[in-house]
């Protein structure tokens, strides 16, 4: 996911969708033209790659992925910047950047500059081993962060950071789940995985893995980020037997959803699958889709 620094350059958030692996940014050395297409297509070729270290006191350091610092030296094993690229993950264990639960999803609300990051699960992760942004043991439900760069520079060594919410039933108090105020019955969830920012600033949160944490069907959640609700998700798509969600997309009016089904009927046989999902026709497997998803008389999506 990119954006844009205070003095222009391009800043791309990544995360490594593994147990136990890390938040990482890229920023270019050289700055965004819009006037220009194809000079930005060379910017990715130069710049500084970063990894995360989730701090206690609420802050984030994006520790600097170089070699000949910080350990990343011929004596541990790198021989130069391209060692320290094709071994990334062992380079950010050496600089003691904070393992995470599995980051995917990233979106960016421009108004704010805030950058979520879904953490999906990590049923591996142990007592001894929870820290500042991944508080839960065996941490089924997963959770979602928010980074808040300072004046909104994507740019900053430095930002602030929060949870934006704790998957999980708010009822059952082995869960551990945090949300800023109560969601309803069905507005809870587990297993965040793809995430989106609509026109006016909500965060559009895709699940992975719910059929196997709570019992229900993966689906697409809508919560504020700013203002009243804040955190709190409400249920809006929920997806076919067997599939997930994935890819939530709007038109920049907000007048269309795009949202893509994947393997519809997983877990049970070509024969006699879970669902028949999208045609509902004998004979007919289930086939994952891309919907395009509007409001019955027309308007924004959500609203």
């Amino acid at each position: 996911t990119c954006a844009l620094t205070k003095d222009g350059r391009v800043a791309v958030y990544t995360g490594d969708d593994e147990k136990f692996e890390y938040l990482y940014r890229f920023v270019s050395r050289d700055k965004f033209d819009a006037k220009d297409r194809k000079k930005n297509t060379d910017l990715l070729d130069n710049g500084v790659l970063s990894v995360a270290r989730f701090n206690a006191d609420g802050t984030i350091d994006w520790l600097p992925l170089v070699f000949g610092k910080n350990g990343l030296t011929k004596e541990n094993g790198f021989n130069d910047q391209g060692d320290v690229l094709i071994e990334t993950r062992r380079a950010a264990d050496i600089l003691g950047a904070t393992p995470m639960d599995r980051p995917e999803g990233i979106a960016i609300q421009p108004n704010t500059a805030s950058v979520f990051v879904a953490m999906t699960n990590n049923s591996s992760r142990k007592p001894e081993q929870v820290n500042p942004a991944n508080t839960r043991a065996a941490n089924k439900h997963g959770h979602i962060v928010a980074l808040m760069p300072p004046a909104g520079d994507h740019g900053a060594d430095r930002m602030l950071w929060q949870f934006f919410l704790q998957g999980g039933d708010p009822a059952v108090a082995a869960d551990g789940a945090l949300y800023h105020g109560a969601p309803s019955e069905d507005g809870w969830l587990s297993c965040p995985d793809n995430l989106a920012i609509d026109p006016t600033g909500n965060l559009w949160i895709a699940t992975d893995g719910q059929p196997k944490t709570i019992d229900k069907c993966d689906g697409l959640y809508a919560a504020p980020t700013a203002g009243e609700g804040y955190g709190i998700p409400k249920l809006f798509f929920t997806s076919p037997l067997g599939a997930e969600v994935t890819g939530p997309c709007f038109t920049p009016d907000g007048e269309t959803l795009f949202v893509s089904v994947q393997h519809p009927g997983d877990g049970t046989s070509f024969e006699d699958p879970s669902t028949r999902w999208p045609d509902f026709r004998d004979g007919m497997p289930p086939r994952p889709s891309v919907v395009a998803i509007t409001k019955s008389g027309g308007g924004r999506i959500g609203s």
